[in-house]
């Protein structure tokens, strides 16, 4: 059984020490994770223990437990809170409510009562987690959603939008078959006489839906960019044209059963889904020939560009992994990315020189991500670079691939370096404001993070990995070093001196003195706990 995570917080020793032991955590279902005796002291804990359950006192020093409530609420949403008391006061008791507190219990705290509480706060995460994680209810809502989902995905096939990988792993989980000898995409355009709405439009993919067969074929119909698009799988590789056959039957019954027609964009058949981006873009091209040849009927696009068929492009989903790959990946995945694209240029049968749109797509490619990550062109392609580069300067597929390999491997190189660089700039930034500004009692990682221009989260995990310390721990240690310096240094009185190094409470700044260096400060400045 999973235990739930507490964290005790309570100025009086005694009670923290009673109320540890006498309970029985792990028979109630919780663990004591950790103790503080002060507000401030468990905010601290709170942001690496993320109890589940915080029990404190509401009157104690430098924080009390309403204010603890009350910050911790938004930082740990789920978590529930008990509020002790020795005051019989109706106003705590409204204030506790409007803190997210769970229980209020009056001091003497009772063990009886206390294990009643923490009984009724696990039964109430369980059923909040358990609500959660229903999988039925998950795969009710997964089942709701599957239609929406699939649709994305084919838009995205047909868009060149998704990695072959991310392709297989999709089309596994939402249970669609890629299987066949052979791929078509088929667009369809409605014409716009009469009302023309999202009734129509699901109308014509109802009648695609309901009608259009093939032996042999398994069909797709879904909604795309404000129409229809069909995507076929034909077994064996079976000829285009009796799908251009089936898709004119529906075309006919459309105008008797819909009163509208629609024309079809065909395009060229590829031998894999990853290709249907090709085929898409056949389709759209063959709908633009309507004017010309006809509406009313499937538009191949094989009929009017015989080469289409040949066509080499590099797609979306190949810039999104070339990308992905220079910015996240190592060199591997980079090479494999590289070896995609020369396989592609080399299984497309062209000379070099007939690939010069290709190239150049990829060179917009490396050029944004040269410039998005704020590079200099030369650096990464040259001394004098012009951006005079082609395709017939390369005489097989494979200096091709070498070419861009190169480039590749240097934005990598050059990308890693800048974000060290960043990384450390980021944190001399933070530790220069830091020392301007700890004096400043309300200092906070929130107030530096909009300096900085950085998210909370971000920032404190940027900083401890570069600093090796929390943001607090570190602001803390500014401080009570500015402090042994002032105390041995000056003759200023402690509270000022607290006053100046960012506590307005000087019995606060006392405390964290001694826990820091075993002493109070006015022992340190006797000559006590060393320099």
């Amino acid at each position: 059984m999973e235990l739930y995570r507490v964290l005790l917080v309570d100025d009086e020793e005694d009670i923290r020490v009673g109320i540890s032991q006498k309970m029985d955590w792990a028979g109630l279902g919780f663990t004591l994770v950790g103790q503080a005796e002060n507000g401030r002291d468990a905010l601290e804990l709170a942001e690496s223990l993320k109890p589940d359950v915080v029990l404190t006192d509401i009157k104690m020093p430098f924080m009390d437990g309403l204010e603890l409530c009350s910050i911790l609420t938004g930082r740990l949403p789920a978590s529930k809170f008990v509020v002790f008391s020795g005051f019989d006061d109706f106003e705590y008791a409204k204030q506790a409510i409007q803190m997210n507190v769970s229980e209020y219990i009056l001091k003497p705290i009772n063990a009886v009562e206390l294990a009643g509480v923490l009984e009724k706060l696990h039964a109430q995460l369980d059923a909040e987690r358990a609500e959660r994680r229903n999988a039925e209810q998950l795969r009710r809502r997964y089942e709701e959603s599957l239609p929406v989902l699939r649709g994305l995905f084919f838009t995205r096939l047909l868009d060149g939008r998704i990695s072959r990988e991310r392709m297989l792993e999709l089309a596994e989980r939402y249970d669609v078959d890629l299987s066949g000898g052979a791929f078509a995409a088929a667009i369809v355009h409605i014409n716009s006489g009469g009302p023309q709405g999202e009734l129509v439009t699901m109308s014509v993919q109802q009648l695609f839906e309901e009608n259009l067969s093939l032996p042999g074929g398994r069909f797709q119909t879904f909604l795309y960019n404000d129409s229809v698009a069909l995507l076929a799988a034909m077994d064996g590789g079976r000829d285009i044209y009796a799908l251009l056959e089936a898709v004119n039957r529906v075309c006919a019954l459309s105008e008797s059963y819909l009163g509208r027609r629609l024309t079809v964009g065909v395009g060229a058949p590829v031998a894999a889904p990853e290709e249907l981006s090709q085929s898409a873009a056949g389709a759209r091209s063959a709908l633009e020939y309507r004017g010309m040849v006809g509406r009313g009927r499937a538009i191949y696009i094989g009929d009017l560009e015989p080469d289409a068929s040949s066509r080499l492009e590099f797609m979306e989903s190949d810039e999104e992994a070339l990308s992905s790959a220079v910015k996240l990946g190592g060199e591997e995945e980079i090479r494999a990315q590289v070896e995609h694209l020369t396989e592609r240029v080399r299984a497309s049968g062209l000379a070099t020189s007939q690939c010069q749109l290709f190239f150049l797509e990829l060179l917009m490619c490396l050029l944004r991500l040269t410039r998005g990550a704020g590079l200099e062109v030369e650096t990464v392609f040259g001394t004098g670079f012009t951006g005079a580069v082609q395709a017939a300067d390369f005489t097989t597929p494979e200096q091709m691939g070498q070419w861009c390999l190169d480039r590749c491997l240097k934005i990598q190189a050059l990308i890693r370096r800048q974000r060290t660089d960043t990384a450390g700039q980021m944190v001399e930034r933070a530790r220069a404001y830091i020392d301007a500004h700890y004096g400043e009692s309300d200092l906070s990682v929130e107030r530096l993070c909009q300096h900085l221009h950085l998210s909370a989260a971000y920032f404190s995990t940027l900083f401890k990995r570069e600093v090796g310390m929390s943001f607090i721990a570190y602001l803390t240690e500014v401080r009570m070093e500015a402090a042994k310096r002032a105390l041995r240094g000056t003759e200023e009185k402690t509270y000022l001196i607290a006053r100046r190094c960012g506590y307005d409470d000087p019995n606060y700044f006392s405390y964290v003195f001694k826990r820091q260096f075993g002493v109070t400060p006015t022992k340190y400045r006797a000559g006590e706990g060393g320099a």
